[in-house]
């Protein structure tokens, strides 16, 4: 995504994804955001979240189009899961970016069980 503009405020690539992927991390049952085999090791040594899995488009609206992929923990009723990470996302940019989400589409790409 290239910068985004709202309200006269410029947002650089990459600022809409972290905030999602931090509104994402703290919903009970996401498991981790983005592809599972990017979570491990950089996840240790990152000191940001990681922002792989999540695509943010703009539409001729000015609403914005947010997908994110995650895997989950057994245990949780995907479509109630789903339904907390289309709220979470479209809060947070509300609140933070002051954007207008069109849409959230949610990808479970796979269920971890507990440790």
């Amino acid at each position: 995504m290239t910068d985004l503009n709202v309200e006269g405020m410029a947002l650089a690539p990459g600022v809409v994804e972290t905030i999602v992927s931090i509104a994402v991390g703290e919903v009970e049952g996401v498991a981790s955001v983005g592809p599972s085999s990017a979570s491990g090791l950089r996840s240790v040594f990152a000191s940001k979240p990681a922002t792989q899995g999540i695509d943010v488009t703009l539409d001729e609206e000015e609403k914005l189009h947010v997908s994110v992929r995650v895997d989950v923990y057994y245990g949780y009723a995907l479509p109630d899961l789903a339904a907390n990470v289309r709220k979470a996302v479209a809060d947070a940019v509300a609140s933070q970016v002051g954007a207008s989400v069109g849409a959230v589409d949610v990808y479970i790409d796979g269920i971890q069980f507990a440790r």
